[in-house]
């Protein structure tokens, strides 16, 4: 009963084999996916939906990724709140700030977060958050949790932390803030010690997996095209750390995701 709690499955990179991968991902023993609505930019937001529309075990997502901040107009906003309301769309995302590419402007990025947690507040939704600060600062974190603090916790909504990759003091603040955090591939990789400590802390009641697939591919896997049924690898290398059984470690993600976004408890 594995969870993948964050996917672009309408990426380029599956154009020739999506309906295969889709397969091979149930076959792998993944009950709840959550398809990750960006695209390439505003206009591709509702790309995620179409799949959770058409298998009743996919959720989606929608919203503006930081990366796109720039192209993020009066008219989007409004395409974004129609898709808040659709009855397969559990939550707005992924949004926030990268300041690692800085392929849009930190002020742009700021306004453009804030105007989707407005949004978000609207449609009562929790929020899928991509944080990835400079090579040489935190300052991307820093931003991050004081508009959090400002605009987002008095909703009570929370969200996730999608692909934390955090020190330990942003994990603590996170889940403060009534987030869960959420550990893909990376956290298997050899120079992620940071990412390993948040996951031996997490409370076990405030974790997710994921592949954010097509990038990460976990080790054994790293180097190749990831796809949702590596998430496999992602949840036998948590367990490890935590010293719990494999499917203990699936089970109680796959409760997380359910319980946190109201959806219905598998058998």
């Amino acid at each position: 009963m594995l969870l993948d709690s964050h996917a672009h499955l309408d990426g380029p990179q599956f154009k020739e084999d999506r309906e295969a991968m889709i397969q091979r991902a149930w076959e792998s023993g993944i009950r709840t996916l959550l398809a990750i609505g960006n695209g390439d930019g505003p206009d591709e937001m509702g790309n995620a939906i179409p799949f959770a529309e058409r298998f009743d075990w996919i959720w989606a997502s929608a919203g503006v990724h930081p990366h796109e901040a720039e192209k993020f107009t009066p008219a989007h906003a409004e395409q974004l709140r129609g898709f808040a309301r659709h009855a397969r769309v559990i939550a707005v995302g992924e949004i926030g700030l990268d300041y690692w590419y800085d392929y849009s402007p930190r002020d742009v990025q700021m306004k453009v977060f804030r105007q989707q947690l407005e949004i978000a507040a609207e449609a009562k939704l929790p929020i899928l958050i991509h944080c990835r600060p400079s090579a040489h600062s935190a300052n991307a974190w820093d931003d991050l949790l004081r508009i959090l603090n400002e605009d987002w916790a008095a909703t009570g909504l929370g969200g996730v932390m999608h692909c934390f990759s955090g020190e330990l003091t942003q994990a603590r603040a996170s889940l403060d803030l009534g987030f869960l955090l959420s550990f893909a591939g990376n956290v298997t990789f050899s120079k992620a010690q940071n990412i390993r400590d948040a996951a031996a802390m997490v409370p076990l009641d405030r974790f997710l997996l994921e592949t954010d697939c097509p990038y990460l591919a976990p080790v054994p896997l790293r180097g190749k095209r990831n796809e949702p049924a590596f998430v496999a690898e992602t949840t036998r290398y948590f367990a490890t750390l935590r010293g719990i059984d494999p499917a203990e470690a699936a089970a109680q993600a796959t409760r997380n995701f359910r319980d946190f976004f109201g959806l219905p408890a598998l058998g």
